[in-house]
């Protein structure tokens, strides 16, 4: 597979597995995609629901029943998406009051959402506190030092866990957030300290730990050695208080494949993994009764979506052909290459309406941004294009809208389309220009009106 047709082959791949090809046109949950974007216009992400209630299902009976799944929001915040989890018993991670509001009206109870991430303000723990969640994963001994004060204001008790930046031995993972100096957690040689610091620190209550030390995690092996690092650091713990932890939260981290070189996660190797964690942690006794946690959110929602850009111009440049699409990086910036790609690989992608005909074109797609950075694909081979055509991302659930930078140069947000038993609605509006606005203040300068 050459790496221009790469691209392309992964997005058949991705297509023949998750939805349907019918005539050269993707069809998602059944309804062809020039129908969904002739509805509600492009650019646009459509999220098929049968392919969440696959990956549901699939980690569900994967994981041992010990294990509780909480939905890591960031990956996808959509309210369709947070429904849907939440009617399944799964909790919700929230790492901002942002994500802890839409959690609580999607209607995820309080005592099922953890509220995790560095440098939360004193206004957010106040309100994670008065809304009573389940557990704040605390990321310093000033942060714990924070939540005491807030709940002696409150007449009330946090609880919390303490986020552990491991040592290096269990890393993995497209981007480590630990095992190594990092503003994530505390650091594994410094937690005996930091445990008697909270021990002594009226106002909270030590429920357990956290370690989530890297994300898009391909190894199954890797994942199992972070799961039994975890329970040893709990078991540390739990000594060390000399009394029973409430949880172990092993973070999430569990990844898709996205480029020719990597291979899907051995689910069953990932099973074997956590069946041995559960085993480790009810032979200690004060582990037995331990609530076991896993916050996955990428592997959960990135193959349910699509983004769909319509073809807008196409143009020769000194013999290198480009076609311009509505959308780009501020809708999409993960597929651009930019959250953290030192060389640029191009998603699973594809000519939505021309998935039965040959490559013939290389081109790159470019969005309609005034940056170099604005590229969708790069050197890709795809059939001959033409004005019009839709071109498609795949994997496109996760970090895709929620981790791109809507407002650059003020083009107006994806609408978001949810797709349930052949049904397709709008789950999020088009953005309009009046947006950029509307949370604007008028400016008159001082003295204007002497």
């Amino acid at each position: 597979m050459t790496n221009s047709s790469a691209a392309v082959t992964l997005g058949r791949r991705v297509a023949d597995r998750c939805f349907r090809v019918c005539d050269g046109r993707l069809r998602i949950g059944g309804i062809p995609v020039d129908e969904v974007a002739a509805e509600f216009g492009t650019p646009l992400f459509v999220y098929d629901r049968d392919v969440l209630e696959r990956q549901w299902r699939l980690l569900r009976d994967v994981l041992p029943g010990d294990f509780e799944i909480y939905y890591s929001m960031k990956a996808n915040p959509l309210q369709a998406i947070l429904r849907f989890f939440v009617e399944r018993g799964s909790g919700i991670e929230v790492a901002s009051t942002g994500e802890l509001h839409q959690a609580l009206h999607a209607g995820c109870p309080a005592e099922r959402i953890l509220f995790a991430g560095p440098g939360k303000t004193e206004a957010e723990l106040e309100t994670a506190l008065a809304c009573e969640v389940d557990e704040i994963h605390a990321e310093s001994l000033l942060e714990v030092d924070r939540i005491a004060a807030v709940s002696r204001r409150l007449g009330t008790c946090g609880r919390i866990s303490l986020r552990v930046n491991p040592t290096d031995e269990v890393q993995g993972g497209a981007m480590r957030m630990g095992g190594k100096p990092a503003p994530f957690g505390i650091d594994e040689e410094r937690l005996a300290d930091a445990v008697d610091h909270v021990e002594n620190t009226h106002g909270v209550e030590l429920q357990g730990v956290h370690l989530f030390t890297g994300t898009q995690i391909l190894d199954a092996d890797v994942l199992a050695q972070q799961y039994r690092k975890a329970v040893d650091v709990a078991a540390r713990v739990a000594n060390q208080v000399n009394r029973a932890l409430r949880t172990i939260d092993f973070g999430g981290g569990l990844g898709v494949p996205y480029y020719p070189h990597e291979t899907a996660l051995d689910l069953r190797l990932l099973s074997r993994g956590a069946a041995e964690a559960v085993a480790l942690a009810r032979s200690h006794p004060l582990l037995r009764s331990a609530r076991l946690i896993v916050e996955p959110g990428r592997f959960l929602v990135a193959e349910a979506g699509v983004y769909l850009t319509r073809v807008n111009d196409i143009k020769t440049s000194r013999g290198r052909k480009f076609l311009v699409v509505d959308g780009g990086m501020h809708h999409h910036l993960a597929a651009s290459g930019n959250l953290g790609q030192t060389i640029k690989r191009n998603f699973p992608v594809a000519l939505v309406m021309k998935m039965d005909q040959a490559e013939s074109d290389l081109v790159d797609v470019v969005g309609p941004l005034c940056t170099p950075l604005d590229v969708l694909a790069r050197k890709v081979a795809i059939p001959e294009p033409t004005v019009g055509d839709l071109f498609g991302v795949f994997l496109s659930g996760a970090y895709a809208r929620s981790a791109s930078p809507l407002g650059f140069l003020s083009h107006p947000s994806a609408a978001e389309v949810w797709i349930d038993g052949g049904e397709m609605r709008l789950a999020r509006r088009r953005g309009e220009h009046d947006d950029f606005l509307r949370d604007q203040v008028e400016f008159v300068p001082t003295g204007f009106y002497r």
